[in-house]
Parts: C-alpha cells; sequence; structure tokens
C-alpha cells in the first residue's frame, strides 16, 4: 500500500499534523531500508469518543505510507493508573475496546487485516517481561518515573506505587512489541523521554517517538476517555443518536473568530480533512452558499476572520461525523452488543464513590473491608477525586494599561494588564467586534489567571480576560465589571467558598475551570454568579452593563 510513495512521501505522509517528532534522522534512515514497525496504545478505561478518530485518522496514514502497524489493548496499563478500570472489568472493557476500534477503523476505510492487535497482559506477564521490570526499577529513579507520568497518570494526594511503575512497563512495551516507532499524545512526551533514557541501559533500542497535539474538546479542553465522570456535554460518545450529537454540537466551545482551543475546527484539522481530503462548509445561500476547502489554512484563516460562522461550522461537522458514526451505530445495534456496553461500563450508584470505583471487588475479600472501613469514615485522603470548586480559582481585578490590534489577527487585541504584579500581564482576547479599544483602554476588568499560559496565533496570553456574552444574531459580548474602587490585584470569590486556596495552575486535563463555567451566569439583575452565588471582592459585587441571563466565559 506504500510502494507508490518515495521515502520522503512516506516521511511526509507518516509525520504530518504531528506537533513532534523524536528520533526523525532514524525514522528517514529505516525509510530509506524498509518499512516502519509503529505501535499505538490505549489504556482501556472510559469510553472512547469522537477524540479517538484522532489517532485512527494517523494510523490510517501510516498504513497509507505502508507502515506495519499494531494496536496494543493496555489493560494493565488501565489498572496500574490508580485502578482506573477495576481488575473485574478489564477483560470486558478490552473487548469493547476492540469492538468499537475496529468499528472506527471500518467506518474510515482503513482494512483491519493489515493491523495487529495486541493485549497488554498477552506478554506483559511473562517470565521474562516480568524481570525486565524489576530491571528497570532498579535504575529508574522515584523522581524520574513520578515525573514521566505526570501527564498521564491520575494524580492524587497520596500516589500508589502502580502509577510509578506505569512510565517503565509502557517503556518496556516498545522492546516486546519489536517496534522502531511508538505513537502516542504529547501528553506522553515525559514517558517517551524515560524510555530514551533508560531503555539502552538494559541493553535495548532507542526507539523513533511520534507525537499528536493534544486536540481541544468540546469545551476548549483536552478530551480523556479516562475521566469516570465526565462534564455530560463536553465529549460526544461514539453511540450517541443523531439528536445528542447535534445538542452537544451546539453546545460546544467555538467563539467567533477564535481560533485557539477551538475543539470543533481541530477536529476538522485532523480528522475530516486529513480522512476525506476535503471540508464542505453548508450554509444558506444568502450568506455565500456552500463552499468545499482542501486546505485546513484556508479553513482557519476564514474563521479567524469570520467568514464562517460557528453556526455554520457546527452544522457541516455534524453532518460530517455523523457519516463517520453511522457504521458504528449500526454495528452496535445488537443484543450482544448491547450487553457487552452495559456489562464493561456498568452504571453504578453516583452516591457510593466506593462502588464507582471498586465495583467488581467481593466484599467477603480483606481488601475489600478494609477500603470500607476507610471509606465509611469520611477520611478525605480516601477521596477518589479533588473538590471541583470555584475556590480553586485565581481570580483577579485588571486594568487595561494598553490595547493594541494583534499583528497577525484582525479579531483578536493584545492587551497589557495591571493585576498587582511587578510587570503587566500579556493577554490575548477576541474582543475586536465587541467592544472597541477606547472602550477597554484604562477599564477594570476581571482576569483568571491560573490557566496555562497559551499562545494565541503566536503570542502567549497568560491570563483569561472574563466577559459575559448572549448569542445570538448579532452576539453581544460584554467585560465583566468589578465594584467601584476597586484596584488591580484585588482578588475576586465566589460567596461561600472565600476561605480557599486557588490553585497554583489549573491542570488543563483536569478540566476544572470548563467543569465550573458551566454554572458561572449572569443574573437578571446583571450580576454575575456561579450556581445561586454571587461573584465578589471585597468591595461588592461583580457585575456586567446590560446582558441579563448571560453565560460567563
Amino acid at each position: 500500500m506504500g510502494e507508490q510513495f518515495s521515502p520522503d512521501e512516506k516521511f511526509s505522509l507518516i509525520t504530518r499534523n504531528l506537533q513532534e517528532v523524536l528520533g526523525e534522522e532514524k525514522l528517514k534512515q529505516i525509510l530509506q531500508e524498509r518499512e516502519l514497525k509503529v505501535y499505538w496504545g490505549t489504556a482501556t478505561t472510559g469510553k472512547p469518543h469522537v477524540a479517538y478518530f484522532v489517532p485512527m485518522s494517523k494510523i490510517a496514514d501510516f498504513l497509507k505510507a505502508g507502515c506495519q502497524v499494531t494496536i496494543l489493548f493496555a489493560d494493565l496499563h488501565a489498572y496500574l493508573d490508580n485502578m482506573k478500570a477495576p481488575w473485574e472489568l478489564l477483560e470486558l472493557r478490552v473487548q469493547y475496546y476492540e469492538q468499537v476500534i475496529k468499528a472506527m477503523l471500518e467506518s474510515i476505510g482503513v482494512p483491519l487485516d493489515r493491523l495487529k492487535f495486541v493485549k497488554g497482559t498477552d506478554f506483559q506477564l511473562s517470565r521474562e517481561y516480568t524481570l525486565d521490570v524489576y530491571r528497570l526499577s532498579s535504575i529508574v529513579t522515584e523522581h524520574d518515573a513520578k515525573k514521566a507520568g505526570a501527564e498521564v497518570v491520575k494524580q492524587v494526594e497520596h500516589p500508589l506505587l502502580s502509577g510509578l511503575l506505569y512510565p517503565g512497563l509502557q517503556a518496556l512495551d516498545e522492546e516486546y512489541l519489536k517496534v522502531d516507532a511508538q505513537f502516542g499524545g504529547v501528553d506522553q512526551r515525559k514517558i517517551f523521554t524515560l524510555a530514551e533514557k533508560y531503555l539502552p541501559s538494559l541493553g535495548y533500542t532507542k526507539r523513533i517517538h511520534m507525537m499528536n497535539p493534544m486536540v481541544p474538546g468540546l469545551t476548549g479542553s483536552k478530551m480523556s476517555s479516562s475521566e469516570e465522570v465526565p462534564l455530560a456535554d463536553s465529549k460526544i460518545d461514539l453511540l450517541d443518536k443523531k439528536e445528542d450529537v447535534k445538542k452537544k454540537l451546539k453546545k460546544a466551545f467555538c467563539e467567533p473568530g477564535n481560533i485557539q482551543n477551538n475543539g470543533v475546527l481541530s477536529f476538522v484539522k485532523h480528522v475530516l480533512l486529513p480522512l476525506n481530503s476535503e471540508f464542505v462548509i453548508k450554509r444558506d445561500p444568502k450568506w455565500g452558499g456552500d463552499k468545499v476547502y482542501t486546505d485546513f489554512e484556508e479553513v482557519e484563516k476564514d474563521f479567524a476572520e469570520e467568514h464562517i460562522h460557528p453556526g455554520d461550522l457546527k452544522a457541516s461537522v455534524e453532518v460530517a461525523l455523523n457519516k463517520l458514526l453511522d457504521p458504528i451505530r449500526k454495528k452496535f445495534d445488537t443484543p450482544e452488543l448491547r450487553k457487552l456496553t452495559s456489562s464493561a461500563y456498568p452504571n453504578l450508584s453516583k452516591n457510593s464513590e466506593f462502588n464507582r470505583i471498586f465495583g467488581g471487588a467481593k466484599k467477603d475479600s480483606v481488601h475489600w473491608q478494609h477500603l470500607h472501613k476507610s471509606a465509611s469514615k469520611g477520611n478525605p485522603q480516601n477521596k477518589p477525586e479533588e473538590e471541583i470548586i470555584p475556590s480553586r480559582l485565581d481570580l483577579r481585578v485588571g486594568k487595561i494599561v494598553s490595547v493594541q490590534k494583534h499583528p497577525d489577527a484582525d479579531s483578536l487585541y493584545l492587551e497589557k494588564i495591571d493585576i498587582g504584579e511587578e510587570q503587566p500581564r500579556t493577554v490575548v482576547s477576541g474582543l475586536v467586534a465587541y467592544v472597541s479599544q477606547e472602550q477597554l483602554q484604562d477599564r477594570l476588568v476581571v482576569l483568571l489567571c491560573n490557566l496555562k499560559p497559551q499562545k494565541m496565533r503566536g503570542i502567549e496570553s497568560q491570563a483569561m480576560l472574563l466577559c459575559a456574552s448572549v448569542e445570538g444574531e448579532p452576539r453581544q459580548v460584554e467585560p465583566l465589571d468589578p465594584p467601584e474602587g476597586s484596584a488591580p490585584g484585588d482578588r475576586v470569590y465566589v460567596e461561600g467558598y472565600e476561605s480557599g486556596k486557588p490553585d497554583d495552575e489549573l491542570k488543563s486535563k483536569k478540566n476544572v475551570f470548563e467543569k465550573l463555567r458551566v454554572d458561572l451566569k449572569i443574573s437578571a439583575e446583571c450580576v454575575a454568579k456561579w450556581k445561586e452565588n454571587d461573584l465578589m471582592t471585597k468591595l461588592g459585587k461583580i457585575t456586567c452593563k446590560t446582558l441579563k441571563g448571560g453565560n460567563i466565559s
């Protein structure tokens, strides 16, 4: 299948849309000599969703370039990662993953006979592999193991030893699967560099590592299948009905002109265009009619310049996505696969934290009794999830000391905002269409200051300027207003949550702000609220001027 391509063409196809490749020269050398052997692994935890089409489309690229591809169902890893998959459900979840991923690959036209499927426990429990785990544990430091898993393994206050083993096992998989390269998300980079550092110490070859960017979900942050209690509207399940797809896409984060953290646009870039070689924006003739795109940069440019409306983008993605999901829905519309789905992902009681994690454990086991007693005492160390509460947000009053147009984006402002620190922070905001420069200059605003800095058209934005908004034609947006007399750096808090300490940095993997944002609203009195609680400073309430009933983002 890759015979018609030259080595350079294969390299281009293998690496397109990747964020990073470690070992490019080695990759080029192998392609000059033979076909590349590559593997992609997935821990069998939560239900795969539409973001899984991103690695699937890269697997299609690998096969087109003639690569020998192995897909690893990492069941043991799923258990080691803070027991995201109870032992009793591992086999059922492997079966579910195998069925649903094969259905995804078939829906995008990938021939399954050219793929090799492997289950982790088929080789990870062997004598040789186990001895290599011990050998590796004798040379890897606790610091390196913890650092390697920081972006992948669930982080808790008192981590289990199993989470420290996880990165080393993933490194060993490269040797035992006899591959040249491992493919994964850029969040696995630290695991990849651990493998490059330590495998040669065991006498094994350093492998190539190829990384996809972390594609934003519908809320604007990374989508992960392993979140057991996800935000209901943040992920489109592969088996969602068409009406549910429409509903979730309608609520997706997709601000006019904003191309940063835009999950809808990212899906076009990483899935729809690579698979179909074109993407069609469907719209009413009075708004220009349908337009066919073959280059993502043109899609991105038109959206940034607001030639593509978010509603038209979402509707067009909805049509293309349902074409991918229809064969999967049809395959799973059988008694056998419906039973497998419900068995692999039982609807456990939401009121029992213990049952949610250890639902399959036998009640007569000593292990169960010990855990049950600990949980019943209400020991906070046994909480499986950090609380999602508004005190974790570092909200502050800021004063805009300068504002100008972004040099590379007509829809964005570049602002310098004083938040009481030694130097003003640089903030990029998509307010050009809604607020004039004169209205922003010297204005007091509310900022979320502990998001991870993000580059927006090449310039790093170090905070988020919070605004009220009302959807419609036209869309209306207003910055939030601190109380009169406020000063840069004044703390903004939610009434009733004054005493909590903000996170140093909100980890994108945790979706803290996205989960809290759902309940951020403007009241009928134009007061900013989280649920029924006012947003405040020591001087009074946070408000907006006119957008009653609006959202806050």
